[in-house]
């Protein structure tokens, strides 16, 4: 065979390998309004970046006939390239190919690229849409899915792993995203669940669809498994490329510094009134984070799950930060399990790259009732207080308003090693709510006022008298637990500044394996 020959069989070779499972399969896959395996990474990547690895590879299985069916890339494609300029490597699963379910050789390709992007220090994007393990290989598929995890898991931590759900993930393929640190999914094209509803409906009875069971909606608001909801495909990539610009390569790098127009010190008056003159009223905390961060441009995680915490990146002064924010428009900011499970992983995730973090606070303390307590409030609440005391990041934390019991401690206090804890006037730190203590404090006596106007009259007075001597920043002060009260107008100023001192901060932690966080 001539050289010509020979280029002409590598030319004929990849073109086949680029056709997947063939144009019958690529058009049934575009009907379901989804793309293709390779249409995924372009949109993904920057163009003609994509250095693909093992489109040749072919299953070694020579079971129930599938000896005669041989597609190149088996169903997996791999490979590196640049997202803005920064290298990332990518694997997307072609369901064109026996439903991009997973084989020895699928597995093998996937952990060849997590090892390199291991060495190089680079992030992981996986996209996935399989049907999952491919059952003539048994039990060399399941061994293939656990090779992955614990790939993912040893990666955990070190570079940024993210994991887009384009279509099907079932059974042991959820584990692999779950595992990751952020999980975009679909609307109306993907699902993740452990069992089907055929399975669920045979062992409990239960009669449900597969989009009640595991579709994009429901894990965005009710499981929390999934962090971002997107429209369709192309939006969902381009959102992995815009969370990508607030994330370091790696565990041992700084997040990409951007250069700004936005004033360090803009002044912005309308918060000096945007916390209502009573405690008792809402207001939308995502209105005072457009103000402080550079352009108004917040990034939030999880928006549709434990809405009563928000979560999400920024750039302030052009430095990338992690905000946790309590959210007094939805159940009224209070902490429960599912915000506390929220915001702890997203602390420690911020903790583990490198990202400052800025907490908003204002909670009136964590959900009472038999429901929370059954469920472990406890245990989960205690997994903010300890992601917050673990994390050795800068943290900047501002009080607006209210501060309450054991919610003020939880929530980036001086004595989690804050590293500077700023208030607003108008904050009110305390171990509880102006009536609540009353009620506790005066009981006594509030029982032997039989005339209600003087009941009242006598509540008044003794929550007054709380608020001038407890319920406020001062008391906090006095004993620098508050580092300063500050004008909120200047709030932006001021955290920024705080965030450039910090920069160079070292807190260290006591040698050990790893640590228990209460799970």
């Amino acid at each position: 065979m001539s050289s010509q020959d020979k280029i002409k069989q590598l030319i004929e070779l990849r073109d086949k390998a680029k056709m997947g499972g063939g144009e019958q399969r690529i058009e049934s896959q575009h009907q379901k309004g989804k793309y293709t395996a390779r249409e995924r990474i372009e949109i993904l990547l920057d163009e003609g970046s994509f250095e693909e690895y093992d489109m040749f590879v072919t299953h070694r299985c020579h079971d129930f006939g599938l000896e005669n069916q041989e597609y190149l890339a088996d169903g997996v494609i791999t490979g590196h390239g640049t997202i803005d300029g920064r290298v990332v490597y990518v694997f997307s699963q072609d369901f064109t190919v026996f439903g991009g379910s997973l084989s020895e050789t699928f597995a093998q390709k996937i952990c060849k690229i997590m090892d390199q992007a291991m060495k190089v220090g680079a992030p992981v994007i996986g996209i996935n849409d399989s049907g999952g393990a491919r059952i003539q290989e048994g039990v060399r598929s399941l061994a293939g899915y656990a090779e992955i995890f614990e790939r993912n898991i040893l990666a955990s931590g070190v570079i940024p792993q993210i994991s887009a759900v384009f279509g099907p993930c079932a059974g042991g393929a959820v584990y692999s995203p779950a595992l990751t640190d952020f999980i975009v999914m679909s609307e109306n094209t993907s699902y993740m669940f452990v069992t089907g509803p055929k399975v669920t409906q045979t062992v409990t009875g239960e009669r449900i669809s597969t989009e009640d069971l595991g579709g994009a909606e429901v894990h965005a608001s009710r499981s929390g498994v999934a962090h971002f909801v997107a429209e369709n495909e192309e939006e969902g990539l381009l959102l992995i490329r815009k969370l990508l610009s607030y994330l370091p390569q790696n565990n041992l790098e700084e997040p990409p510094v951007s250069n700004i127009k936005d004033p360090i010190d803009r002044i912005e008056d309308s918060l000096n009134d945007i916390v209502p003159e009573d405690p008792n009223k809402p207001y939308d905390i995502l209105d005072v984070v457009h103000l402080l961060v550079d352009e108004g441009e917040f990034l939030e995680i999880q928006c549709k799950f434990a809405r009563n915490i928000i979560t999400g990146f920024a750039k302030m002064g052009g430095i990338p930060v992690g905000i946790v924010a309590n959210q007094p428009n939805f159940l009224a900011g209070v902490l429960d399990i599912s915000a506390s499970r929220k915001a702890a992983r997203f602390v420690r995730f911020c903790d583990a790259f490198n990202i400052p973090l800025f907490t908003l606070v204002d909670v009136p303390g964590f959900l009472p009732g038999s429901a929370q307590e059954y469920g472990g409030i406890i245990v989960h609440g205690a997994k903010l207080l300890f992601a917050y005391g673990e994390a050795t990041v800068p943290k900047v934390t501002v009080i607006l308003r209210k501060s309450y019991g054991g919610a003020h401690d939880v929530m980036s206090s001086k004595q989690l090693r804050g590293d500077i804890n700023y208030a607003w006037p108008s904050a009110e730190i305390a171990v509880m709510g102006p009536r609540g203590a009353i009620e506790i404090l005066e009981g006594k006596k509030m029982s032997e006022i039989e005339n209600p106007d003087e009941l009242q009259k006598f509540i008044k007075n003794k929550e007054d008298e709380y608020r001038e001597k407890f319920a406020n920043p001062y008391q906090a002060a006095r004993y620098g637990y508050i580092d300063d009260v500050i004008e909120p107008r200047n709030t932006r100023f001021r955290v920024i500044r705080a965030f450039k001192t910090l920069a160079t901060k070292k807190d260290i932690l006591p040698p050990k394996k790893h640590s228990n966080i209460p799970l």
